[in-house]
């Protein structure tokens, strides 16, 4: 099993001013040289400044982002806001928010043989968020089924 792991993320807004910081003196660098080295080097770094810009991501409350360096598990951020973190992390949200499943009816017997209508009103929520994208292919399919077979499995134990 995949335990969780806090991931280092960096505050969006202060990055942003960073980058803004050094757009800025590159641009007046360029603006006031008049020299064709300043102007390579203002203009070479544009790509790079532009692949910083991927890193970004928002994180809303009751909410967690999953995040892999190339298929390999890095950590979960739960902090909420504007994040930064490495450009090359894939990202994946997931909710962590109280959620409610209501089963439909099912037709079974009870212990005695009874047939019998049951039906339940489930409610649930991710703890573990990296266990919800790495354990299962789909969790909220998952909780359908395995509270369904577990309503059936109560029904069956009792008269």
């Amino acid at each position: 099993m995949i335990q969780e792991l806090p991931v280092r993320s960096f505050n969006g807004f202060t990055v942003a001013g960073i980058l803004l910081v050094v757009a800025l003196i590159l641009g007046l660098a360029l603006a006031v040289s008049s020299s064709t080295l300043w102007t390579i080097a203002s203009a070479t770094s544009l790509a790079p400044a532009m692949f910083l810009l991927i890193g970004f991501y928002n994180v809303h409350p009751n909410q967690a982002q999953v995040l892999q360096l190339f298929g390999r598990y890095v950590g979960s951020d739960r902090n909420s806001g504007l994040r930064w973190a490495n450009p090359l992390y894939t990202k994946t949200a997931v909710s962590l928010r109280v959620r409610n499943f209501e089963s439909s009816k099912l037709k079974v017997n009870d212990a005695n043989g009874n047939p019998i209508e049951i039906a339940a009103v489930v409610v649930w929520r991710v703890v573990e968020s990296a266990e919800a994208v790495f354990e299962v292919d789909n969790y909220e399919n998952y909780v359908t089924i395995q509270s369904e077979a577990a309503l059936r499995n109560l029904a069956t134990s009792y008269p």
